[in-house]
């Protein structure tokens, strides 16, 4: 189970890269960043899309639903979806592109299949491996560490957790860069499947 998280934290960051980088600034795993960007949007800040950010928020939280409608533990069905919302987006950019109003179906298909895994991977209570968000993880990484006067606990895992979005994050932002943006979305969905064959009921 840890092995498949941590893939599927990979393509997060994988995920991240191409909407952040390629698709107006806005995230489709991280929906804090979405928050945060609405913000920005709103005070003038040159560069960010309140329908891009709130496109991806609705998205998301309409996957999360649909995942609520799944029966506990079901995580294969919902990462199947997700690798075919990811192979229809690549497709979208391949014919399309990125620009213009292209730019917000396919930011709705990654944010709704990310809404559908982190709402399927919520349902395991897994400590540490969320897959989409790292900011209590980090924390308790720090707080609960040893100059800290923790026992620091799971510490590899929170440690491996941060490495693996890079690991996705770093890859896809040099696809986007290099506007290889259709094979990043092809990446992610092949890793998707990959850890949907691995998993394990």
């Amino acid at each position: 189970m840890a092995l498949v998280l941590f893939g599927l934290t990979v393509v997060s960051g994988l995920i991240d890269a191409v909407s952040y980088l390629g698709l107006g600034h806005v995230f489709a795993a991280n929906m804090t960043g979405n928050v945060v960007v609405i913000g920005f949007a709103l005070a003038g800040a040159p560069g960010f899309s309140v329908l891009g950010s709130a496109t991806s928020l609705g998205a998301f939280l309409l996957g999360a639903v649909c995942a609520g409608r799944l029966p506990r533990h079901r995580l294969r069905p919902a990462l199947l979806t997700e690798t075919a919302l990811h192979v229809l987006a690549a497709v979208v950019v391949a014919v399309w592109g990125t620009h213009g109003a292209v730019q917000y179906p396919v930011i709705g298909l990654l944010a709704l299949a990310m809404g559908m895994r982190n709402g399927t991977v919520r349902s395991f209570g897994v400590p540490d491996l969320t897959t989409t968000v790292l900011t209590m993880t980090l924390t308790g990484l720090a707080s609960d560490s040893r100059p800290a006067g923790g026992s620091a606990p799971r510490q590899r895992r929170r440690v491996l957790s941060a490495l693996t979005m890079v690991a996705g994050a770093a890859p896809g932002a040099v696809l986007v860069l290099h506007h290889q943006t259709t094979w990043a979305l092809v990446a992610a969905a092949t890793l998707t499947a990959t850890m949907a064959v691995l998993y394990r009921d």
